[in-house]
């Protein structure tokens, strides 16, 4: 008798997901190729070979109130992957952060019999720690790739896996670091306002009046902006001196700019293995923030200073997020050549902690051993 092709069913609800599971789905494939993998994703992971049910782009949603307007729409998407699922024989599903949705996809999965493995864990250590209860009951296996999560999951017994983190298989990060010195050229700032429509939105203003206070202070000063998909070139049409630089760019941002200004999320950890300083800063609706500060348990939010275990570098949130203040911070990365190499330095050893390149393969082998498990 024919064995069944396996079907698997993916999701990544947002550009970074996206990224990171596109390796997993080619790796996947390159060991499964009469599989098919179907579900939420981007542009990446349907170059590397799945089916988009749905767009990514259509699920990017900031904020806990924001989310509200959505309800109707991502219940309506649930529905439709869980009967997708059910309909073709998926016996896995693989779900890559974005928590809101995936954690309600989970228990209809795994109250149809269908295992769950969870890539890249919710930050429940930060914010949740209450709902790892439905994590043991909803999720088979958790693939994570901070290596403090594996004693938070074990200790509330789910079976864990530290794999890595999916940022040292990116070739503009697996190059050796280099810690900032100073050098005759001009020194650079990069602003790096976030991915979305909604956090450019209220990022870029705030940034750019930092650069302008800085390009007072610091002669020859020369300002960079990463122009992730969701800002448009028009954006800067006014801003002559604020050079954009591409998607495809930013890495290179990243590695010779002098100091950054980087929007909170994987971007820190991004910057810090690039030895980057930078000063993080993010701003959400009201409503959520007041949401997010009642259940936020840690005391820094940037990854960069979470991984480090302490604040490496400064953190300004929501009101906090002001010109002036930010150009204050700032300033000593680009006039002091002790502090900037001091900082560099601290970020690079940042690094070491992330594990090893490698993560989507180790991903892949747990996705071939689940499928193993249910036949």
């Amino acid at each position: 008798m024919a064995t069944q092709s396996p079907s698997i069913l993916m999701v990544a609800g947002e550009a970074s997901g996206d990224l990171h599971a596109s390796k997993v789905v080619a790796e996947a494939l390159s060991r499964l190729p009469e599989a098919r993998i179907f579900g939420v994703g981007g542009d990446r992971m349907r170059s590397a070979g799945m089916e988009l049910t749905y767009h990514a782009d259509d699920f990017a949603v900031v904020g806990f109130a924001e989310v509200v307007r959505h309800i109707p729409r991502l219940r309506r998407a649930l529905d439709r992957l869980v009967d997708l699922a059910e309909s073709s024989g998926t016996r896995l599903a693989v779900l890559v952060d974005y928590p809101g949705f995936n954690l309600m996809l989970a228990k209809r999965l795994h109250d149809r019999g269908i295992r769950v493995l969870y890539y890249i864990s919710p930050q429940l250590w930060a914010w949740g720690a209450g709902r790892v209860k439905a994590i043991r009951k909803r999720v088979d296996r958790m693939a994570v790739v901070l290596p403090f999560e594996v004693d938070f999951y074990r200790k509330h017994g789910v079976d864990v896996e530290f794999v890595g983190h999916p940022l040292l298989e990116e070739p503009g990060i697996a190059a050796p670091p280099t810690v900032r010195q100073r050098v005759p050229q001009r020194p650079i700032l990069g602003l790096l306002p976030g991915s979305r429509r909604e956090e450019i939105g209220r990022h870029l203003p705030p940034l750019i009046d930092s650069a302008r206070i800085l390009r007072r202070r610091v002669p020859g000063l020369e300002v960079r902006v990463g122009r992730a998909p969701g800002l448009p070139e028009s954006a800067l049409a006014d801003i002559e001196w604020a050079a954009p630089v591409p998607p495809d760019g930013v890495y290179d941002l990243m590695r010779q700019a002098t100091a950054l200004i980087v929007a909170s999320g994987t971007a820190t950890l991004e910057a810090a293995c690039l030895g980057a300083p930078m000063a993080v800063v993010y701003r959400m609706s009201p409503l959520s923030y007041a949401i997010g500060r009642s259940v936020v348990r840690i005391p820094n939010i940037g990854l960069v200073n979470v991984v480090a275990g302490r604040r490496v570098v400064p953190e300004f949130i929501q009101g906090a997020v002001r010109a002036n203040a930010l150009a204050d911070a700032l300033e000593p990365f680009l006039t002091d050549d002790a502090e900037l190499e001091r900082t560099s330095r601290e970020l690079v050893g940042i690094r070491a902690k992330l594990g090893t390149p490698g993560a989507s393969s180790r991903v892949a082998d747990m996705i071939e051993e689940m499928l193993r498990e249910a036949a």
